[in-house]
């Protein structure tokens, strides 16, 4: 599937294949549009902050349908969704962190690799409010991607090695702090 992905990149509606990628990874579809945000930004990148605009307002958009999905429709396609990911357990954590803090467990999730479509089905079916999911998203998803598009915009091809090489370990800084940023912020406010 990843190949499958990144063969868009060579296509001219590369940005609508990217759109769509990116809403449906955010509600049901297992590949992160990351894979072809990266091979559109390795091939073209001057283009790589328009392809970050237009993976971030898909996958907001597809965490809009997720959330539909688990506030209308988690009996009939959510539970199902989840299952199929084999992420039961995880989606039960997530009632867990939607307790303490909805809007940090948001975030944390749309900045990282983590299975978003659970954080957006669980945010419906648990009735988070939708503008915490919104706002959540409207601020992580975009960091996330423009993170990508300005590695591949100032360093160019040879950053994807050093991604590839290092993504886990580059995850959980950003991570920490992306986590420190809203400590932070807590702490003004």
């Amino acid at each position: 599937m990843k190949a499958w992905v990144e063969g868009y990149a060579d296509k001219p509606n590369a940005a609508w294949v990217l759109f769509l990628i990116a809403f449906a990874e955010s509600s049901f579809f297992p590949i992160p549009p990351d894979v072809l945000l990266v091979a559109l930004a390795v091939s073209v990148p001057k283009k790589a902050f328009r392809y970050a605009l237009v993976c971030s307002v898909g996958s907001v958009l597809g965490g809009m349908f997720g959330y539909l999905i688990g506030y209308q429709f988690f009996d009939l396609i959510g539970s199902k969704i989840i299952s199929f990911y084999g992420v039961g357990g995880q989606y039960e954590k997530v009632r867990l962190l939607y307790e303490e803090n909805a809007f940090g467990a948001i975030a944390v999730a749309g900045f990282t690799p983590i299975p978003y479509k659970v954080f957006t089905i669980a945010a419906g079916a648990f009735h988070i409010s939708f503008a915490t999911l919104v706002a959540a998203s409207a601020i992580s998803r975009p960091a996330r991607f423009f993170l990508v598009a300005a590695l591949f915009y100032f360093f160019g091809a040879p950053i994807k090695a050093f991604i590839d090489r290092y993504f886990e370990i580059l995850t959980i800084v950003f991570t920490v702090l992306l986590v420190l940023g809203f400590v932070v912020v807590r702490l003004v406010l």
